[in-house]
């Protein structure tokens, strides 16, 4: 006679089971503070499972407009290979009801996505490292680069936006809280151009940087990085930035690479500005 499945409960992530999400991040070596787990549960719906008090594995789908972007999805390894990472994604995939969901994959778990109806459509790249600040390239004729303000979150979010593809109010509302440093490139009196700094994981985190081109990025990065010198510091990039030789030139040597897959079309750039630096991987 076989003996009976194990009776494991699936339900909503709420804020007091965060200290044992944190913990399981943990002891797989993951980077996250409690206080970045608090931050994606705010803005995202949560789901945890449960043996008995023990959580044994997290999902987060977080709403973006037309997209929700899937992520920390994570199973204790003492509970591999029982169809429990599976179980979370069908519940994050619910929660995205009309709108098409996007993750970013470790190269070794995009197969599995791609059983479930993603396509890959991009790459990003982890660069870390104790920052080495370079000096600021030049800015084009009539740009500077500035500390960013309040009244600029407005243009923020149209940036935000436009670079991503994303619906980023929500998002931005709560990365205006923690913000370190904000930075902003003008251009007759109009923002065309910011990144911003704040705390995460083993240090501070560079994104979402919003950028005309790479001359403005690679500015912003240098503004923030002679910030904070010689701190560790995490960035996330699209491969196809061009971002790459500087930040290894800066110390922030590339440390792995993950698949950008969605279910449906991909989320498109417009308004002739694009992503230099994602949020997190979780959030995109």
């Amino acid at each position: 006679m076989s003996a009976p499945l194990p009776s494991y409960v699936y339900r909503p992530m709420t804020a007091d089971d965060l200290p044992k999400a944190h913990a399981l991040s943990v002891q797989l070596n993951w980077p996250h503070r409690l206080d970045d787990w608090a931050m994606l549960q705010r803005v995202s719906k949560g789901f945890a499972v449960f043996d008995g008090e023990r959580l044994i594995g997290t999902a987060f789908a977080c709403p973006q407009g037309n997209f929700t972007t899937i992520g920390l999805v994570i199973v204790s390894n003492d509970y591999q290979g029982q169809g429990i990472g599976r179980k979370l994604m069908e519940n994050a995939l619910e929660a995205c009801q009309s709108s098409t969901a996007i993750l970013n994959a470790t190269l070794a778990g995009a197969p599995l996505y791609a059983s479930q109806g993603f396509v890959e459509f991009g790459r990003i790249q982890q660069h870390q490292g104790q920052a080495q600040a370079p000096l600021p390239g030049p800015l084009a004729d009539g740009e500077e680069c500035r500390p960013l303000r309040e009244a600029d979150h407005a243009r923020v979010l149209e940036l935000a936006n436009a670079g991503s593809g994303l619906d980023r109010q929500a998002v931005l509302t709560e990365l205006f809280t923690v913000v370190e440093h904000s930075v902003g490139i003008v251009r007759e009196g109009q923002l065309c151009a910011f990144a911003l700094l704040r705390p995460f994981g083993r240090g501070r985190c560079i994104g979402p940087l919003i950028a005309e081109n790479l001359e403005q990025a690679q500015h912003l990065i240098a503004t923030l990085l002679a910030k904070i010198p010689d701190a560790f510091v995490r960035i996330d990039i699209p491969a196809d930035c061009g971002l790459a030789d500087c930040l290894e030139a800066a110390g922030l040597k590339k440390v792995d690479t993950v698949a950008q897959m969605s279910r449906g079309a991909a989320p498109q750039a417009n308004n002739g500005v694009r992503q230099f630096a994602v949020v997190t991987q979780a959030i995109g």
